[in-house]
C-alpha cells in the first residue's frame, strides 16, 4: 500500500477531494466561479472551520452579513457558526481552495508533529 494519493484536477466550477485523495483528517474543494455568478446558496457549519485561499481573479465573501472584498493571493478563515455565501465580481471570474477542518482539532503542526529520518 502505498503512503500518498495523486490526482490531477479540471476546472469543474467545484471539485471536491474527500474521496478523489482518501482523505480523513480534511475536505478540500476546487471552486470556480464566473464572472457575475455565486456560490446559490448561504451555509454555516456544525463543527467544521473553513479556510479559503483565492487562486485567481476577484469577489467577495459575505460573512454574517458583512461583505469581504477578495482577490487573488487572499487568505481568509471563517468559524463554523459563521453565514458565508461567495461571490465572483461582475466583470472576473473567481478561483478559490476551501480547506475544511474541525475546528479546534490542531493538536500538534510542523516540528511538533514531526518525525526526522536519516
Amino acid at each position: 500500500m502505498k503512503n500518498y494519493n495523486k490526482v490531477s484536477i479540471s476546472q469543474d466550477s467545484r471539485t471536491e477531494l474527500h474521496d478523489k485523495l482518501s482523505l480523513t483528517g480534511a475536505e478540500i474543494s476546487i471552486n470556480n466561479l464566473p464572472a457575475g455568478t455565486c456560490v446559490p446558496f448561504v451555509h454555516s457549519h456544525k463543527n467544521n472551520e473553513e479556510i479559503y485561499f483565492i487562486l485567481s481573479g476577484k469577489g467577495k465573501a459575505v460573512v454574517d452579513g458583512e461583505t469581504i472584498e477578495l482577490i487573488s493571493g487572499d487568505w481568509i478563515r471563517i468559524s463554523p457558526q459563521g453565514q458565508r455565501q461567495f461571490f465572483a465580481s461582475d466583470d472576473e471570474p473567481i478561483s478559490f481552495i476551501c480547506i475544511q477542518v474541525k475546528e479546534n482539532s490542531l493538536e500538534q503542526y510542523t516540528m511538533e508533529d514531526g518525525i526526522m529520518h536519516n
